[in-house]
């Protein structure tokens, strides 16, 4: 980039081309995505500002950034920040990148909670199983000020994230994160919910070598792979939950859209549920699994 003055019109023009050369998928967004990060500014105002020079420092740090993304980090580890139910969530390595999909989970969750509200006479009671960055139980707590929430990870960095995003938010006080493997931290408390939703590790582990770079070598394996067919979170959520669900109570779990049917045969065998059926995504293609307790 040289010893000449560099003007964000020019910086973008030039950094497009180069991550258009590299097969990166969208290299305008990124590009800007990254200047705006850079400039501690949003997209908007790079338009506003096209012929504004830019200073060594803020170029040294762009070409990092940029250096960065034709490694194939995803854009969100290298801003740090994803935006998910329209708030704006800290995300790292860690943890999953929330992925716009998964805001059907919270949408159908406050639509069945709003539906009996009156009938249940209770505040509701929700769990986030593998919550990760807590996207889910902190849009929830955003949306339902008189919802318990509690929300389980088996990773600890993870929980760490949750836990700065429930802060970010100002509901650290209404979303309880515990430690282990699904159900395993309420085993022993005597507690049963309204709603219990997760987004589990779903990806089938003969298909987890043909992910995109982005994903494979940058995402964390443990919140992404689900065994063979991918299935293994998937059954043992489907299995576990009957006894912490109240009568009445749902269970909402997001999966690929081959594993629907499987799980509706499962919902069915474990005999626990006596309504089942499953959502189609923004795509049009089925995504979530939604089960209610008999």
């Amino acid at each position: 980039m040289g010893s000449k003055t560099w003007t964000i019109k020019d910086l973008l023009k030039v950094t497009t081309d180069y991550l258009k050369g590299k097969g990166i998928e969208n290299p305008r967004l990124d590009s800007e995505v990254l200047l705006a990060h850079q400039l501690k500014g949003d997209r908007v105002s790079l338009y506003l500002n096209l012929d504004q020079p830019l200073t060594k420092e803020e170029i040294s740090g762009y070409r990092t950034s940029v250096r960065r993304r034709v490694q194939r980090e995803p854009l969100q580890y290298i801003t740090g920040v994803q935006e998910f139910w329209s708030l704006e969530f800290i995300v790292g390595p860690q943890a999953l990148i929330p992925r716009p999909e998964s805001e059907m989970l919270v949408e159908h969750a406050i639509g069945l909670l709003k539906a009996t509200g009156e009938e249940r006479g209770h505040a509701p009671a929700i769990l986030d199983v593998g919550t990760g960055c807590g996207t889910l139980a902190v849009s929830l707590a955003c949306e339902m000020e008189h919802a318990t929430i509690r929300a389980t990870d088996i990773s600890s960095t993870a929980l760490e994230l949750a836990r700065l995003n429930a802060e970010k938010h100002g509901v650290a006080d209404r979303v309880a994160f515990l430690e282990g493997d699904l159900l395993k931290p309420i085993e022993n408390l005597g507690l049963e919910f309204d709603v219990i939703l997760s987004n589990p590790p779903y990806v089938a582990s003969e298909e987890y070598e043909a992910l995109p770079p982005e994903i494979r070598d940058y995402e964390p394996r443990l919140a992404l792979e689900g065994g063979q067919g991918g299935m293994y979170y998937v059954e043992r959520i489907i299995t576990e939950t009957p006894d912490y669900l109240i009568p009445g109570g749902w269970l909402l779990i997001e999966m690929a859209p081959n594993q629907t049917e499987e799980s509706l045969k499962l919902v069915e065998q474990t005999g626990a549920y006596c309504e089942v059926s499953r959502k189609k995504d923004y795509a049009q293609h089925y995504r979530i699994v939604a089960a209610q307790k008999s």
